[in-house]
């Protein structure tokens, strides 16, 4: 079958990625009221016709810092799980609209110079994937205060004490204002694709999953290792009941992931701990999109 046509979203003069000191030196990160209508789920998009994918989210989709890049301003990688899943399926078109640095709200508005990305559906679209969230919840500040924190008192948790202060969760709160915004794009998204089914993607684990320190790789303070990997399974919970919700599908990505974290060594990380020639620092290498476009493609057999 000839290759899938292929339509990029516009890039953006600047998108606002996540950076992260994790290392001695700065280390960059590109991380990147309403309910979904519940409608029935649309036949799966690998049986039976034509394949019409569109793939949005922020950077842990578009593959920022994996070669080749596609597009150098979103952070758009030839061989993200998207563009991986496209030619799995044999995809009739395929539009990656993911982007560096976007949020929920760049769902519906421009970003920078790109377009907003659902404006990449159309009504006749079957397939949908979104990974979004993470910069809602302003990782990248998050993960500069826990580096600068830690330096301080590297063997207590004073990221998580300083998030957690008079009994309050503030990146808990963060992540249950998400929900809602979540919830409202994948409304828009059946609205304007409502034969599509939606694949709701979570995020791989950048931490080791029993809670461990590896701070010559990491910087963390030895106790906000386990807190972090705690917020990071919040956000991936706060996705899959938004999908459930709307009885769309999640994608879990950190399961098939963990043991292969930013701690661990160069072939069997999935996360890069800093910028590498492999991805950018705090996301997910080739292996790691290659596990998330398994998983994806798992799902599309339920």
């Amino acid at each position: 079958m000839p290759p899938p046509s292929r339509r990029s979203a516009s890039a953006p003069a600047r998108h606002r990625p996540l950076t992260v000191a994790l290392a001695l030196a700065s280390a960059t990160a590109l991380l990147s009221g309403t309910t979904a209508t519940a409608a029935p789920p649309p036949a799966p998009a690998h049986s039976g016709g034509p394949v019409d994918y569109v793939a949005l989210g922020d950077s842990f989709s578009s593959g920022a810092g994996i070669p080749e890049q596609t597009d150098e301003a979103c952070g758009r990688s030839s061989r993200n799980y998207p563009a991986l899943v496209a030619a799995s399926l044999a995809a009739a078109t395929f539009t990656d609209a993911t982007c560096a640095g976007a949020d929920t709200g760049h769902m519906t508005a421009p970003q920078g110079a790109a377009a907003p990305q659902l404006d990449a559906l159309r009504p006749d679209t079957t397939l949908v994937t979104l990974g979004i969230g993470g910069n809602d919840l302003d990782l990248a500040g998050v993960l500069t205060r826990c580096v600068l924190l830690g330096k301080l008192a590297p063997l207590g948790a004073p990221c998580k004490r300083s998030y957690t202060l008079l009994g309050t969760d503030e990146i808990g709160a963060r992540i249950d204002a998400t929900a809602p915004k979540v919830a409202a794009v994948l409304a828009e998204i059946h609205g304007r694709s409502p034969k599509a089914r939606v694949l709701v993607v979570g995020y791989p684990a950048i931490v080791p999953d029993d809670g461990t320190s590896c701070r010559a790789a990491v910087p963390l303070a030895e106790g906000d290792f386990a807190w972090f990997r705690d917020k990071q399974k919040q956000l991936n919970s706060m996705l899959a009941q938004q999908a459930g919700a709307g009885r769309d599908t999640y994608v879990d990505a950190y399961a098939p992931s963990v043991g292969h974290d930013a701690c661990k060594p160069q072939g069997v990380r999935w996360i890069e701990p800093e910028q590498t020639t492999e991805a950018a620092g705090f996301h997910p290498n080739a292996a790691g999109h290659r596990s998330t476009a398994d998983a994806a493609l798992a799902t599309l057999t339920r």
